[in-house]
């Protein structure tokens, strides 16, 4: 593969440019340092509307409801690497971003196996480690390898001005940004080299 590696980060946050985004630019600042394509994506203001459990998307391959989401889908397959990033709203993710990120994992058909995936958080004081919990797991149901920072990655303030002056924070996200393109960078090596792990036929098991 000759062309650059891409990382989409989605923004969560209703404020286009809030703590949030301050996190992502810090991220995205360093992907690109590192050869690595960045575009951040505004979501969080937008009117999305939450899974409905329709299965129309496996017969249409994509979602009945079409609006952000499959577009966001659409880039989703072509990049290496996704960053969601989210406030902290009752030590959980935004429900707009959790609308769109339920519809998007479960709604898009592309390979995700290998796609590097990290989430960063937001908060003014506390309940960032229950929501970085609940958007990893995206990541790891979808055969995603989840990227660490030097830290849980969180950042704090109430404003943009003071998730600037948390030093370690903004060093952390940093720190995911190297981490990120080495991984990413890596797994362009082994797919090359090895291929991807092999699959088996897929087993379900419900319960009742």
């Amino acid at each position: 593969m000759n062309d650059k590696p891409r990382v989409l980060l989605l923004n969560g946050s209703p404020h286009a440019e809030g703590c949030t985004y301050t996190a992502l630019c810090e991220v995205k600042k360093t992907l690109e340092e590192n050869g690595v394509q960045a575009e951040i994506l505004q979501v969080g203001q937008m009117d999305v509307r939450g899974c409905i459990a329709c299965g129309q998307c496996g017969k249409l391959g994509r979602c009945v409801f079409d609006d952000v989401v499959n577009q966001i889908a659409e880039k989703f397959a072509r990049c290496d690497g996704l960053v969601v990033g989210s406030p902290v709203y009752y030590a959980s993710a935004n429900a707009t971003l959790t609308a769109v990120l339920d519809r998007l994992f479960y709604s898009s058909r592309c390979d995700k196996t290998m796609k590097v995936g990290a989430a960063v958080v937001s908060c003014r004081r506390g309940g960032a480690s229950a929501a970085f919990d609940q958007l990893n797991k995206y990541f790891t149901l979808s055969g995603m390898p989840v990227c660490s920072s030097q830290y849980w990655n969180s950042i704090h303030g109430n404003t943009a001005a003071e998730a600037r002056q948390d030093k370690e924070g903004m060093q952390t996200m940093r720190a995911l940004g190297r981490n990120m393109a080495f991984l990413i960078h890596s797994i362009r090596l082994g797919r090359e080299q090895l291929g991807l792990p092999e699959k088996e036929k897929r087993v379900w098991t419900n319960f009742i």
